[in-house]
């Protein structure tokens, strides 16, 4: 009998370990939300949600030559995600999971509207939700977005989204725009959230001067996907205000300390042939130095931002010798510093007098000069601080490179 007594233990072992394996489903048995796109719903309250699952045999190296889509589009009519979620299972056999998500999708009409914050409180309290997923505003419907974005050369979902925004985040073009950011900021209620701005809507190519001018839909392009991810949606209190280019876009994300920048693509005025641009590899080695002084009688505050960077030049279409020449070498360095300073010392006028709030999220520094938050409510960044604030922009250029080629080839021999 002694003996008996002796499994006891060994058996609530496995008991314990084994419980935890009950509710465990298997990989083949779930569909893989990776993006949900939102829509107005025709009645007041309701959305219509756009899920794009993935399949995850496709691409696998083991189903290599598989005639199976690799993904599948449904939309849904409901009140929020999860609901929506669970009746979309009314139709689809295995079960949708959505902590794959990669990115959320809002049609732009959705994000105008006083609605949105609404509907997107929901990816806040579900766990389901990453807290990393991207915020996506299309100037189309969601679901027309989804159904219209045909990738070329990645037809695995998950994988396009990663590449996509990747690629456009290093050349400075889209903001960061995770859904924790959205939240910090909105419930911060001082700062402006930029959401990234895409569509598949090719729309009339927009006249300018530079290559980062434009908003998606106006890039000029021929052939390959006709989706196009540039520019920000910008948010002010949880609701889509305007539209920021992707020259704009970039200018925030350097201005902003909490942004991890690296490198960054860029062109410039070549001060010599105007008619030409110079192309340069923009590097932020240090973060900007942001001091902020407040004057508590008057209400008023003081900023002043010095940006330090490093430009190596790439190309110089122009062929003139800015590398050997000492003079025109000073002049293309205060020509970059002039230009950058002029279209940063706009975009922050325009945030003082159109938004009334700044999209660099500049609140944090003068939030140590009250001694609590009532305090700092009353003196009110977004309506009285900020939009009176005496603002100078100073950007430094540390270093200016030439790549490995100093001399160009001299024109005028090569057409002899």
């Amino acid at each position: 009998m002694i003996k008996h007594y002796g499994y006891i233990p060994v058996i609530f072992l496995l008991l314990l370990i084994l419980t935890g394996c009950y509710d465990r489903i298997e990989l083949e048995q779930q569909s893989y939300v990776i993006a949900v796109g939102i829509d107005k719903g025709e009645e007041t309250g309701t959305f219509s949600f756009t899920f794009q699952l993935a399949n995850p045999e496709v691409g696998a190296t083991l189903s290599a030559g598989s005639d199976e889509e690799p993904q599948e589009t449904v939309t849904i009519t409901g009140s929020d995600i999860i609901t929506a979620t669970n009746t979309a299972n009314s139709f689809i056999t295995k079960k949708i999971t959505l902590d794959q998500t990669k990115v959320i999708i809002i049609s732009e009409e959705l994000a105008r509207s006083k609605d949105f914050i609404r509907v997107i409180q929901t990816a806040a309290r579900t766990p389901q939700i990453r807290r990393s997923v991207q915020l996506i505003v299309s100037k189309e419907n969601a679901s027309d977005f989804l159904n219209n974005n045909e990738p070329k050369t990645e037809t695995r979902p998950h994988k396009y989204y990663q590449y996509m925004l990747n690629r456009a985040s290093q050349t400075g073009i889209i903001p960061d725009a995770n859904l924790h950011r959205f939240f910090q900021i909105t419930e911060g209620d001082a700062d402006l959230f930029l959401a990234i701005y895409a569509t598949t809507e090719i729309s009339e190519p927009k006249e300018s001067g530079s290559e980062d001018e434009y908003i998606a839909g106006q890039v000029p392009q021929q052939g390959g996907s006709k989706t196009q991810f540039m520019g920000s949606a910008v948010f002010k209190e949880g609701q889509m205000i305007d539209i920021l280019d992707g020259q704009d876009t970039r200018i925030c994300n350097i201005l902003d300390k909490t942004i991890e920048m690296e490198e960054l693509l860029a062109t410039y005025p070549d001060p010599i042939k105007p008619e030409y641009q110079v192309s340069a590899n923009y590097s932020q080695k240090s973060v900007p130095l942001v001091n902020v002084s407040y004057d508590k009688k008057n209400n008023h505050a003081k900023i002043d931002v010095t940006i330090p960077f490093e430009i190596e030049i790439i190309a110089i279409p122009s062929l003139v010798d800015y590398a050997q020449n000492n003079k025109y070498n000073q002049k293309l360095r205060e020509s970059i510093e002039q230009s950058i300073e002029e279209k940063t010392t706009k975009l922050v006028k325009k945030s003082q007098e159109e938004y009334g709030s700044d999209p660099f999220y500049w609140s944090i520094y003068i939030r140590r000069y009250f001694k609590d938050i009532p305090a700092y409510e009353e003196a009110d960044w977004n309506k009285v601080i900020y939009p009176n604030a005496s603002i100078t922009i100073n950007y430094k250029l540390k270093r200016l490179e030439f790549g490995k080629m100093l001399k160009d080839s001299k024109l005028n021999e090569v057409r002899d």
